[in-house]
């Protein structure tokens, strides 16, 4: 039965990874996922406008559909993430 340490993640080696010779390298995820929810927040803001049929509201909500079910599988993939 394997030990119960936390495995390290192998160091970046700059030669893969040109942003971490200088010191910077990953993503924004926090960032991300803020930009995301107020992203979907306006796209269902913008259904209140002068709209001639419900074509673009179909539009709207559904990309803000899809923008919620990508951050709420991001939300859960975060929260499984120390299983693997």
């Amino acid at each position: 039965m394997a030990g119960k340490a936390v495995e390290k993640r192998p160091e970046v080696d700059p030669r893969d990874e040109p942003s971490a010779a200088w010191g910077w390298h990953g993503s924004f995820p926090k960032a991300t996922r803020i930009a995301g929810w107020v992203s979907a927040i306006i796209l269902l803001v913008m259904i209140k406008g002068n709209h001639e049929n419900n074509t673009e509201n179909v539009w709207l909500v559904g990309l803000s559909l899809f923008l919620i079910l990508l951050l709420v599988l991001d939300i859960r993939k975060q929260r499984t993430a120390w299983r693997k």
